[in-house]
């Protein structure tokens, strides 16, 4: 990348990073909203989307494309915009950018010539959905996967890896597009296997928004159910075993933790149930028959 313009000495020209809504305008929040009205320039993944927006919140400012194929150009132009004292703005189609849509690479480079950043958070696709997961483990967490590669071989070669890099108490999220959610479906039962559940989160903050929370050997059959199912764009969310585990035995999943432990630890019965009592709160006839069932 060419060399970009450097921050003056007292600049007040900042790049804000904006998130924008994932399908409903409300979404988006005031300070976006009034950002947008306020910058002289927005840097946009599609300047056509962007200018409906734009016009929703009576924004008139330039616009400038910032696509992936585009990142290093947008970075030049957004630099020379700054050093003229005009703050920008970046946005994504939906969403908040530079996380699985372009802006990465504008981010880092103008970072490097240090001028000023700021993010305006917003709407998040994979926040949304997991929000509505009804994930329950608390030792654990979620890793953002983004999308998938397009080819067979390489998809299930990435699943593969991602299954080997994953612990049993982390959540996996993914994004697809409707052309190819059937081929990421199987795939992702072929990789994690068909008990493991997942959430199909489709078309969020839309008109037609559905989610459903099923095991995966059962998505491609509700996929087909009906037509509608494979419209839109998704968001996966993949739970770990552990949820599982957890919730067909009625702990969470510290619970569960403490009493796989003990149990592993060979300790009798009646002592996982005492001590995992202690530890968790929770009720020692469940933690009894937990560890019963465990060393079954």
């Amino acid at each position: 990348m060419a060399t970009l313009t450097q921050p003056p000495e007292n600049s007040t020209a900042t790049l804000y990073v904006v998130a924008t809504p994932i399908g409903n305008l409300e979404d988006l929040s005031p300070r976006a909203a009034r950002i947008l009205r306020e910058v002289s320039v927005v840097a946009a993944e599609d300047t056509r989307r962007t200018a409906t927006l734009l016009r929703h919140v009576g924004s008139g400012a330039a616009m400038l494309v910032a696509d992936e194929h585009h990142e290093q150009r947008a970075a030049q132009k957004i630099a020379a915009h700054l050093a003229a004292g005009q703050s920008v703005a970046l946005v994504s189609d939906a969403g908040t950018p530079a996380i699985s849509d372009p802006g990465g690479r504008v981010v880092a480079a103008l970072r490097t010539e240090g001028w000023p950043i700021v993010a305006v958070p917003g709407a998040c696709a994979a926040a949304a959905a997991l929000s509505i997961a009804g994930l329950t483990h608390t030792g654990g967490g979620w890793i953002f996967a983004g999308f998938l590669p397009t080819k067979t071989q390489e998809r299930l070669r990435v699943l593969a890896d991602w299954k080997a890099r994953a612990a049993d108490d982390l959540a996996l999220v993914f994004y697809e597009a409707p052309h190819r959610i059937d081929e990421t479906l199987a795939a992702l039962a072929e990789a994690f296997g068909t008990e493991r559940e997942i959430l199909i989160g489709r078309e969020l903050t839309k008109v037609f928004e559905q989610s459903v929370r099923l095991p995966l050997g059962e998505a491609v059959a509700w996929l087909e159910s009906d037509a509608n199912h494979a419209r839109g764009e998704f968001v996966l969310v993949v739970f770990p075993p552990a949820e599982r585990q957890a919730v067909a035995s009625g702990l969470d999943e510290a619970a569960e933790k403490v009493v796989s432990a003990l149990v592993a630890a060979g300790l009798p019965t009646k002592q996982v149930a005492q001590i995992a009592q202690q530890l968790t709160g929770v009720p020692k006839d469940l933690l009894y028959q937990r560890a019963l069932a465990l060393k079954d």
